[in-house]
């Protein structure tokens, strides 16, 4: 009996262990920015991509960057899908309502909080427990604080793939190249050495370039 048992928490042990392991968590951000809002109709097509991709037990999460994103009254839309098809679907068309509702009365904001997001992202994939850790920052990178606001930590970014998608070329950009070369190389740097992987997606005509797996 006590071999039956021992055999049946073992099944019940790895079970629980492989659907965590195979669970994907997706939190993109929004950078809610100056004239960077005229991009947001373009995440839009990544939100409804992901919609259309995640699978039952994924998880996705679509929060604004503002000035200070270290919050999770920044939040726009959250959910965990269901295995019932029909709770799915219907998680999803809410999803997408909450989504468009925000797009409809977005106020831009006057400062970009990329880093207090991105810790916001870390914190609540890791307490998800989800296998699959996927950091989408949606925004031209260009990270500025109000006065007083301290981000100089190190990310702990172990499992988690950052894609920064949409790296949109500011006025001075075009003025000095390596302004926007710089701040491509420090963010891929600052994910690295927290332990992430990075990438940089521009095209977004195809979204399943995202290889969100």
């Amino acid at each position: 009996m006590k071999k039956l048992i021992g055999i049946a928490l073992s099944v019940l042990l790895f079970g629980c262990s492989d659907s965590v392991s195979n669970s994907r968590g997706v939190y993109l951000l929004l950078d809610t920015s100056g004239t960077y809002t005229k991009e947001l109709d373009k995440a839009q097509q990544i939100i409804n991509y992901l919609l259309g991709t995640l699978d039952p037990g994924d998880s996705l999460v679509v929060a604004r960057i503002d000035s200070g994103s270290f919050s999770e009254k920044d939040i726009i839309a959250k959910a965990t899908f269901d295995s019932r098809p029909s709770v799915a679907n219907a998680q999803k068309r809410a999803f997408a309502g909450k989504v468009d509702q925000f797009m409809k009365s977005i106020k831009g904001s006057a400062y970009t909080d990329i880093s207090g997001g991105l810790l916001q992202a870390v914190e609540f994939m890791n307490e998800a427990g989800v296998g699959k850790k996927y950091a989408l920052i949606f925004s031209d990178l260009k990270e500025e604080l109000p006065e007083g606001f301290v981000r100089d930590f190190d990310l702990t970014l172990d499992g988690f793939s950052v894609i920064a998608l949409n790296v949109t070329k500011l006025r001075s950009d075009n003025v000095n190249p390596q302004e926007y070369l710089s701040r491509l190389e420090d963010w891929k740097v600052k994910v690295r050495q927290g332990g992430g992987e990075w990438r940089v997606i521009n095209d977004l005509d195809r979204e399943d370039i995202l290889n969100i797996s």
